[in-house]
């Protein structure tokens, strides 16, 4: 089975409370007095208390149009994935020229080449190095990253295969739009990426950290229109539709109950939920369909109150922070698990 060896999130240096981007958020929408109650209703109801920005704060009034967005999306989101993957990589004990796979996952810049191709060469991966990158799945990326990082290790079983999930949310603000899900996500959602390190099982770091047990991924009909990006000329606009937390009751039950069956494992079994920050109401589907209590999802809660939703991140600092804070024992079972554009859920069975 494949064993993740490392779990690394990073975050950029410009962090500040919610109620100072709120108030500079103001002056880029410059809404009207109804609009402005609106948006500090929208913000204080996403529960996070601090976030992280790729630029300093009074950079963003001047930041003008899809082309400047994407620039600074690029200078930053290389910079902070080369942390995120040397950190990873420090971690298990690896250097840059050990790694076999690259995989990438973002949703909020444009980069050809790909985030790993400049990644790789500028901390010295080798030049054979094999790279996967992942565009477009959004908040689901970090749990299908590590989904697929598994498929790839099933056939190379002596091989190191690495994801990086960059996610600069805040480049991809609106300015003009005053829509209520552009006012939510200018709320939510943080800047921030993570690294995982896996190997195969003929590697000889295959018998440290948590192994994959099995994957599941589920798309569900209909629902193309729930949440994504909408691509125009001032860049990429935000589609989160009111239904998304009804798609969360609806399916993930039974997602993650076909995930177990097959290990002869029920949802009381799992210790470790290892859940994406995907917004209160989101979360709170996740708990009501699972029968989950809020203790089961500490570090999620968490994770959103101290730096936002990082979009394919989010997961995956999830993952380190249980890793770190509440270390499983030998035997326990964990699911990692993320929802995001599809719509569509991605599960990960993990075992220590």
């Amino acid at each position: 089975m494949t064993a993740i060896a490392a779990v690394h999130g990073v975050l950029p240096p410009h962090s500040y409370p919610q109620a100072q981007i709120t108030d500079q958020l103001t002056r880029v929408f410059q809404p009207d007095t109804a609009s402005r109650a609106l948006l500090n209703r929208f913000h204080a109801s996403t529960r996070v208390v601090t976030r992280h920005l790729a630029l300093p704060i009074e950079e963003y009034v001047d930041l003008d149009g899809f082309t400047a967005a994407n620039d600074a999306f690029l200078a930053a989101a290389v910079d902070l994935g080369c942390d995120a993957v040397l950190g990873a990589l420090s971690a298990a004990g690896l250097e840059p020229a050990d790694v076999d796979v690259v995989m990438s996952t973002t949703t909020t810049g444009i980069a050809v080449p790909s985030l790993d191709a400049r990644i790789a060469t500028r901390i010295g991966m080798r030049a054979d190095v094999k790279r996967v990158p992942l565009l477009g799945l959004g908040c689901v990326g970090g749990a299908a990253g590590v989904a697929r990082l598994h498929d790839i290790l099933l056939g190379t079983p002596s091989s190191v295969a690495v994801l990086v999930a960059v996610e600069l949310c805040s480049l991809t603000l609106q300015r003009q739009d005053l829509s209520a899900a552009n006012m939510i996500a200018s709320g939510l959602f943080g800047d921030g990426a993570a690294a995982v390190v896996a190997v195969g099982v003929d590697h000889p770091l295959a018998a440290t950290g948590p192994r994959v047990v099995g994957t599941a991924s589920h798309l569900y009909p209909d629902s193309e229109r729930a949440m994504g990006f909408d691509v125009g000329t001032t860049g990429l606009r935000m589609v989160l539709g009111a239904e998304v937390p009804g798609l969360v009751r609806a399916h993930l039950a039974g997602d993650v109950r076909n995930l177990l069956a097959p290990h002869a494992l029920a949802i009381d079994d799992i210790s470790h939920w290892i859940c994406h920050t995907g917004g209160p109401k989101v979360i709170d589907a996740v708990q009501a369909a699972l029968g989950l209590d809020h203790g089961h999802l500490t570090m999620t809660w968490n994770s959103l109150n101290r730096v936002g939703n990082l979009s394919s991140a989010s997961v995956l600092h999830v993952f380190a922070d249980t890793l770190a804070q509440r270390p499983p024992a030998a035997g326990d079972w964990g699911v990692l698990m993320a929802m995001g554009p599809g719509f569509c859920s991605e599960l990960v069975l993990l075992r220590w």
